[in-house]
């Protein structure tokens, strides 16, 4: 069986209306779980190679089915992958296809990954914080959490995550609640890593937030 096969196999037509309305999506749904989905992409990923990986994806994406998009970014989420090229430019196609958070993020997720191993990406991440389509603009923050999580940045990564922060500050006059959302996340965890950071942030930029992204941001501090 294909991976769209077993996933399909799996269909539960009782819930695959609510799965529908929770997520907001009008994409097909099959009704399957998160905890099946991930059992699959570990699967997958433990029979395959990279190659078959990336065909597998980008068919499981092609499909327009919500799990199927769900499962090709998780089948593309692994730290270390050799020559990954391919797969970051499987990645990045998507993002024009992302409607709602919950696909979105799962191939940010993915993406992540990606930017970590060759940060030179970030210049093509920094075009979709002008996007229209407020799903790229989030992937953009979103992808980019990880340089959040640096507990002893180096004097690059330092520069990076600038960068990033100048992003979300263009972000912070966006009344759309994911790019609020999405800002107070980064924001949050970076906290917990340098929260005299989070506090001039929020000193040169906090009056321009939502009420609910102010104290998300600072929950932590």
């Amino acid at each position: 069986m294909t991976p769209l096969d077993q996933l399909s196999a799996l269909a539960n037509a009782a819930k695959a209306p609510e799965m529908a309305a929770y997520h907001k999506t009008t994409l097909p749904c099959l009704g399957v779980s998160n905890p099946e989905i991930n059992a699959l992409a570990k699967q997958w990923q433990a029979a395959g190679t990279p190659d078959d990986w990336l065909r597998d994806a980008h068919i499981l994406w092609e499909s327009g089915i919500f799990e199927a998009r769900i499962a090709a970014a998780k089948l593309l989420t692994k730290a270390r992958i050799k020559d990954d090229a391919a797969i970051w430019a499987e990645i990045t196609a998507w993002v024009p296809d992302f409607n709602g958070w919950a696909i979105a993020d799962h191939a940010s997720k993915a993406g992540e990954r990606r930017l970590s191993a060759d940060p030179r990406r970030l210049d093509l991440v920094e075009t979709w914080t002008r996007a229209p389509d407020l799903w790229t603009r989030r992937a953009a923050l979103v992808m980019t959490l990880p340089w959040a999580k640096l507990t002893n940045p180096r004097s690059e990564q330092l520069a990076q995550r600038e960068r990033i922060l100048s992003w979300a500050a263009t972000y912070t006059t966006d009344p759309e609640w994911f790019i609020q959302k999405a800002v107070s996340w980064w924001l949050r965890t970076l906290s917990t890593h340098d929260h005299e950071r989070v506090r001039a942030f929020m000193d040169d930029h906090g009056a321009n937030m939502k009420s609910f992204a102010r104290k998300d941001a600072t929950r932590k501090l």
